[in-house]
């Protein structure tokens, strides 16, 4: 009988272990440290769904925000979160990569100005100062809203405030902020007692577009690893929006005392909403639609094929 038991949980053990191996390992950089709009990604893991699809996730928040992507063109990670429009321009220079799964497939991107600032509507933003952190997309972003009012950049002075954008604002160094996340900064100025105003790009002449997404290096796109990620976080999508209390506290498990604070507690709640109902599916439009705003912007030169930098991998 010992025996018997002996090479029953010996297989047991074998069993396991194939099963340990058979997992496919992936990197995964984000975009910055995490935070809710990585929900899906934290929930994957949190509660199973990467394991259950047999893979090995290693979620890396990085020093510079700007390299993700460059690192897996360079085939030195694998897969990186990414944003729509920065897709298309590092597609346009030459980047190897290509959209494979959606988190977020709303701009989350805002003009933000003082509920006291006596700023009530966008023409109010004439002679004013904005500030900014990255020009290029944003900067574009705020012309096309001024235009949207017959207005141009010219009609305000740009600061170039680097990533400063709420302590700026509350010091009265500008009179505006471009690039404030809405479900983030408008948390950050009330809890410092102040009130903000946020203008959405969208209703002011700009495409609307998917704030963020995941991709990989186009050689290998196709990777049944990455179908397996893909399904991974269409579970835990489907998880979070049936389960946002139980996900809430998953989510802050991750890094209990980095997460579980009260801008995140706050911030969670405004970003559900925002989050990709299906994270393996993407609307061909609002990408064709972008990627002329940014050729009439002189964002890119040309405008790139879409099969090329967008796909869909279901398993």
């Amino acid at each position: 009988m010992k025996k018997i038991l002996s090479k029953i949980s010996l297989t047991l053990m074998l069993l396991s272990s194939a099963a340990h191996a058979e997992k496919e390992k992936i990197s995964l950089l984000l975009d910055w440290f995490v935070n809710p709009d990585h929900a899906a990604i934290i929930i994957a893991e949190q509660k199973g769904f990467f394991e259950k699809n047999n893979l090995e996730i290693e979620i890396i928040e990085p020093a510079d925000p700007s390299m993700p992507p460059k690192l897996v063109a360079a085939k030195k990670a694998d897969l990186a979160v990414d944003y729509q429009p920065q897709l298309q321009m590092q597609v346009a220079q030459g980047l190897p990569l290509v959209r494979i799964a959606t988190l977020v497939n709303s701009p989350l991107n805002s003009l933000v100005v003082l509920k006291n600032s006596g700023i009530e509507k966008i023409e109010d933003l004439k002679g004013k100062k904005v500030g900014y952190s990255v020009s290029g997309f944003e900067t574009a972003l705020l012309d096309s809203m001024l235009k949207s009012v017959n207005l141009s950049a010219k009609d305000v002075e740009l600061v170039n405030v680097n990533w400063s954008l709420s302590p700026s604002l509350m010091s009265k160094q500008v009179d505006a902020v471009i690039g404030s996340f809405r479900n983030f900064e408008l948390n950050q100025l009330k809890l410092e007692k102040q009130e903000g105003i946020a203008f959405f790009p969208e209703n002011y002449g700009v495409p609307k577009y998917d704030e963020l997404i995941v991709v990989a290096n186009k050689d290998n796109a196709s990777q049944e690893k990455y179908k397996n990620f893909v399904k991974a976080l269409q579970e835990a999508t489907k998880y979070l929006k049936e389960n946002p209390k139980k996900s809430w506290e998953a989510f802050v498990s991750y890094k209990p005392k980095e997460l579980n604070n009260e801008l995140n507690t706050l911030a969670w709640s405004d970003t559900l909403p925002y989050l990709a109902q299906n994270p393996a599916t993407f609307d061909k439009t609002v990408y064709e639609q972008m990627a002329l705003f940014m050729k009439e912007n002189k964002l890119i030169k040309a405008i790139p094929n879409l099969d090329d930098y967008a796909q869909e991998i279901v398993k």
